[in-house]
């Protein structure tokens, strides 16, 4: 067995997670195998936003009008689409040419393997309909085709990285990518001020996934990631960067975190979507893109169920919060962000 070593960054305490299960391959996400890994990981050290309890913080008093501006009647949804893959700590590296967001990517090489998947794959749930594999497609065929924000996560426990990619895809010549990214999961060290990640906050994407392992236990407990179609030209912490020309101070900032109502009555929804709905009570969801509105990420596992019901939630199931920590970034132009 592998004992995985947490050290956080803030405070110097060091926390052991569980002992993980031996990693000798690749290991996709929708995999009991995988389950049980992720359920020995610590994600980011315990202090970190990303695992904040914030059920106790104060309502921002802009809340009612940023909810408003997003769509206080609009439903929750959500995508099936960040999946990711397990990859084992000997797993060979192979360069990425970075083509547009050079100087705001970390430096390969990456330890991508064959059976890497591109986001939205296998399931077909997404808003952008063209970013989706097509019917008989293989996951060969997909790394390679098709349109949208093609996110490429891989999850090295053992060595403590976390690499994500924005863009990606497999050519004759080998891997390309749009921007990418390097987190360190033993750190609550940041992007540098004002850069992108494959996400337009400059945030991870892992941390904020719904995963199966974690609705089967019963609890999420960590925040989620969720799209808007308008953001503000500004981002709040724990965020980084912004993407977005207004200047309205109705509109959520990149990082605004909300969090669902304490009394909104769960006991109704199916077990999946109620372990979901009452970790954002406690978790909550920052804002990380532009997208349609209200949509949480959520990974492309056939085994979710009820997921369906969580359109019974409404924007005004929800409040913003004031963060921990709070820290606007500049609102100076900035090189324009993934969308």
């Amino acid at each position: 067995m592998i004992r995985a070593l947490t050290v956080c960054a803030l405070s110097s305490v060091v926390v052991f997670a569980a002992d993980l299960p031996p990693i000798t391959a690749p290991v996709m996400f929708d995999t009991p195998e995988a389950d049980r890994i992720l359920a020995a990981m610590q994600i980011f050290p315990a202090d970190n936003p990303w695992n904040e309890d914030i059920a106790s913080r104060p309502v921002d008093p802009n809340s009612r009008a940023i909810v408003a501006s997003i769509g206080a009647d609009k439903p929750l949804g959500y995508n099936l689409d960040m999946n990711f893959v397990i990859v084992p700590p000997a797993q060979p590296k192979v360069p990425v040419d970075v083509t547009m967001y050079p100087k705001e990517s970390d430096p390969g090489p990456f330890p991508i393997p064959a059976n890497a998947p591109i986001e939205n794959w296998p399931l077909t749930h997404n808003e952008d309909t063209g970013a989706l594999p097509k019917p008989g497609a293989t996951l060969e065929q997909f790394q390679r085709v098709g349109t949208g924000d093609r996110h490429l996560i891989l999850v090295d426990p053992v060595n403590g990285k976390l690499h994500e990619f924005w863009q990606a895809r497999l050519t004759d010549r080998g891997w390309e990518a749009s921007q990418a990214t390097t987190f360190d999961l033993n750190s609550n060290a940041m992007r540098p001020e004002g850069w992108t990640s494959s996400d337009a906050a400059g945030l991870p994407v892992f941390p904020a996934v719904v995963r199966y392992d974690e609705v089967a236990r019963g609890r999420v407990t960590h925040a989620l990631r969720v799209t808007v179609r308008r953001t503000r030209r500004a981002y709040v912490y724990p965020a980084r960067h912004f993407a977005s020309p207004h200047t309205d101070p109705a509109l959520p900032r990149m990082g605004e975190r909300l969090r669902l109502r304490a009394d909104f009555d769960t006991s109704a929804f199916p077990p999946h979507a109620r372990v979901i709905l009452e970790g954002l009570k406690r978790y909550g969801m920052l804002v990380a893109d532009n997208g349609r509105e209200w949509l949480l990420s959520i990974a492309p596992d056939r085994r979710f169920e009820g997921l369906e019901a969580l359109s019974r939630v409404k924007g005004s199931d929800f409040e913003v919060i004031v963060p921990t920590g709070e820290k606007e970034g500049p609102r100076a132009a900035n090189e324009k962000a993934p969308e």
